[in-house]
């Protein structure tokens, strides 16, 4: 059970870090004194949805059994959830890349007219819409691992409230530094994609997935410390690269600021 418990943690961790990065780059976009109430209100959202779906874990398990089959491929509902859920976090990864290097200045579209503000509701319910599939691909694992539901109740509920602790410090880091930010997308591009070939039956090791990302982490972690460094031999304060501003009400720095506060 120790071991059962250690490894369902690290999964959680890992899991959470990704709901943070989502919901973080999200409520970046609210004004902000919403953002935090984003952010806290999203992760509670997720742990309450996993536990939720752990006391259902017969019926999550019963979404595997194919119910239609496509040019010779069989699909349950969980492929059908996976595929979504990874169509969407391709889609609104790309688009945020495409705004932040090459969007409309100041928030304004190509015809001239300003974007539309994005609503709390809408930030809330596209949280909620990934929490729901990460929170499937997490309850199925967990449920493999061990029938115990108290361990792996206590491990969700345990991970979430680290990440409850850590979300606004990953919230400032990742909109203080934009190469950062761009990472992060780049990860939810990639974990994308592995949803949506998991949805087709295509199994791939995570430690494929994960061991390139930790060894980008590592790599932006080195330029981090060498630009600090450079920049405090020539006394000078370090400046991150600028991405273009998606929304012109929207400022950054402020947004970091209000994190940390």
């Amino acid at each position: 059970l120790i071991a059962v418990f250690v490894t369902l943690f690290v999964l959680e961790i890992v899991l959470g870090v990704d709901n943070v990065i989502f919901i973080s780059i999200l409520a970046s976009k609210l004004p902000k004194e919403q953002q935090a109430k984003a952010r806290n209100l999203g992760l509670t959202l997720a742990m309450l949805i996993r536990v939720i779906l752990v006391f259902f874990a017969g019926w999550i398990i019963t979404l595997k059994e194919d119910i239609v089959v496509l040019f010779g491929m069989g699909f349950s509902w969980k492929d059908f959830i996976l595929i979504a859920g990874g169509l969407f976090l391709v889609y609104k990864a790309v688009t945020e890349i495409h705004h932040k290097l090459e969007g409309a200045e100041e928030g304004h579209g190509p015809d001239g007219k300003k974007v539309a503000q994005v609503t709390f509701a809408s930030v809330i319910t596209q949280i909620l819409l990934l929490d729901i599939v990460f929170s499937l691909d997490s309850v199925i694992t967990a449920v493999g691992m061990t029938e115990n539901l108290i361990v792996i109740i206590t491990v969700v509920v345990l991970s979430f409230g680290i990440m409850l602790f850590a979300s606004r410090f990953i919230f400032a880091f990742v909109n203080k530094h934009p190469t950062v930010k761009m990472l992060a997308l780049s990860f939810l591009l990639l974990i994308g994609v592995f949803l949506i070939a998991e949805g087709f039956g295509i199994k791939i090791d995570k430690a494929l997935i994960y061991a390139p990302m930790a060894f980008a982490i590592l790599v932006e972690a080195l330029n981090l410390i060498y630009a600090a460094r450079k920049a405090k031999r020539e006394q000078k304060a370090p400046h991150a690269v600028q991405l273009r501003p998606q929304y012109p009400d929207v400022d950054e720095s402020v947004a970091v600021a209000a994190a940390l506060s």
